[in-house]
């Protein structure tokens, strides 16, 4: 497993990390269990997580299964996610009450003395950007979070954040983490290059599959029981299925060819694709099944394949690269 620096940090986290979305709630599975400590085992040492996810349940998982594999606390990297935490006022957004009361009840899930990775979900456009990096800030002196970043943040409210935290002598924002993959190009590989640039920001990337379109699992519409199925998931449905599904269908056929020829399955090139951006610290992976998450683990060694002519080669493909003009 190739390990990463999280932006100027001297955090290193594994290039392939292994995330809890949708697919942890409920009571710990055997299933849940053997996917962790695969990743572990492959050399894994990141796990994303999130207060939203299952209304809480995910971490209370993730919680059970960390206190029973025994890995010492030094070994393993544990995110967490403050904004979406109930339908109260009080429950949600960023407010310095919520950011203290989400990340309490986030280290009583996990069972857990400190969160590593602590992240603004979404930005708060009722919550003024001082006051939370102030509550971020607060939480790192308690010895509660080490390290705090945001989630989907235009990069002009993340520059906000730095300027304020440099203005106070604050700890500002570590990493970002975006979602990133062939599709969905433009966040990380124009407007936040800035901040990779001028504040040495990590990206901690999701969906790098698309949520599974780039999988070819959709070419012939959408099975029951899939992910953009789900009830409450339409809005990553409309993402990607619109009036556009045959060229987007046609893309990928020939990502599946090209895949072939390389020796690898589509999924694996997809997130070797991701991992080849060195903006990209971490690709968060997911999987609800252990042999999707052997077959997608496999991609660190074997992104190698992807050399620049095969780079070139997916681009003339996607015909979405970011145009220069339009970088900064």
């Amino acid at each position: 497993m190739e390990y990463r620096k999280l932006g100027q940090s001297g955090l290193f986290v594994s290039s392939l990390s292994y995330g809890s979305w949708i697919t942890f709630d409920h009571q710990a599975s055997e299933t849940q269990k053997q996917c962790m400590f695969a990743a572990y085992d492959a050399g894994v040492n990141f796990f994303d997580n999130a207060e939203v996810y299952s209304g809480g349940e995910s971490e209370t998982v993730m919680g059970d299964i960390l206190k029973s594999a025994g890995w010492t606390r030094d070994s393993y990297i544990v995110s967490s996610k403050v904004f979406w935490g109930g339908n109260k006022p009080t429950q949600k957004g960023l407010s310095r009450k919520h950011v203290f009361d989400a990340c309490h009840a986030a280290l009583k899930r996990l069972q857990l003395d400190y969160i590593d990775l602590y992240f603004c979900h979404r930005p708060d456009a009722n919550t003024p950007v001082e006051e939370t990096v102030r509550a971020m800030n607060d939480l790192i002196h308690q010895g509660k979070v080490l390290y705090w970043g945001t989630s989907e943040w235009p990069a002009d409210l993340v520059t906000q954040a730095h300027s304020v935290a440099r203005e106070y002598g604050l700890v500002g924002p570590t990493m970002e983490q975006p979602q990133y993959n062939m599709l969905k190009r433009d966040r990380v590989e124009k407007e936040y290059l800035r901040l990779f640039k001028n504040y040495g920001m990590g990206s901690t990337i999701w969906s790098p599959l698309a949520s599974g379109i780039l999988t070819g699992k959709y070419i012939n519409g959408i099975p029951v029981g899939s992910r953009l199925s789900k009830p409450g998931l339409e809005w990553l449905r409309d993402i990607y299925i619109n009036d556009q599904v045959d060229s987007l269908n046609g893309k990928i056929k020939k990502l599946q060819t090209l895949s072939s020829e390389l020796g690898l399955t589509l999924p694996q090139l997809g997130i070797s694709w991701c991992a080849q951006n060195q903006n990209v610290s971490t690709v968060i992976l997911g999987a609800s099944k252990i042999d999707q998450l052997k077959e997608t683990l496999a991609a660190d060694e074997l992104k190698k394949r992807l050399t620049a002519d095969v780079m070139g080669t997916i681009d003339r493909i996607l015909e979405n690269v970011p145009t220069p003009e339009s970088l900064f």
